[in-house]
């Protein structure tokens, strides 16, 4: 059974090196595949509204996300998240159980909207995730992500409402 829960600071030691295996590939997320923890935890811990992290049944942490507003101000109403999912639990139901949770948490917090800035095209697992939970793609920016392995590819910008028509 998998737990989605607040992030605890007795979390980090199992949390930074889930992190950093999936942003030192350099190819799903803009983070320098060179970024030191504190920068890390800075950008996932601190700066977010909300962190949480997904358990096993043996309390393992694989998976986590952070919750914050997409832009300040008078676009607050709209949040953005971010999920890392370990590689050993993924095809195992773990980042579609965190988005579900996380949209609930984005309308408890008064969201009317999550959107998504940075999908990279070739993270055609998460494209195809985020679209079979309701987000659609509303912008491809050419040659925005800088993949470690294949050069400049596109990125697609997602966007879900979370109220209701």
């Amino acid at each position: 059974m998998i737990t989605i829960r607040p992030f605890q600071p007795a979390d980090w030691p199992a949390l930074w090196p889930l992190l950093q295996s999936v942003f030192c590939t350099g190819d799903t997320y803009a983070f320098s595949p060179s970024s030191t923890e504190a920068e890390i935890h800075q950008a996932w811990i601190t700066a977010p509204q909300a962190t949480f992290v997904a358990t096993s049944d043996t309390g393992a942490v694989i998976g986590t996300y952070s919750l914050k507003p997409n832009q300040p101000g008078l676009g607050g109403h709209v949040c953005n998240c971010g999920y890392v999912v370990a590689q050993a639990a993924r095809g195992q139901g773990v980042a579609a159980l965190m988005c579900e949770h996380s949209q609930d948490h984005a309308r408890t917090l008064g969201y009317r909207a999550m959107q998504f800035n940075l999908v990279v095209s070739t993270n055609t697992g998460a494209v195809r995730l985020w679209q079979k939970l309701g987000f659609a793609i509303v912008g491809t920016l050419p040659g925005a992500f800088h993949h470690s392995q294949l050069g400049y590819v596109d990125a697609h910008v997602m966007y879900k409402s979370l109220v209701s028509a």
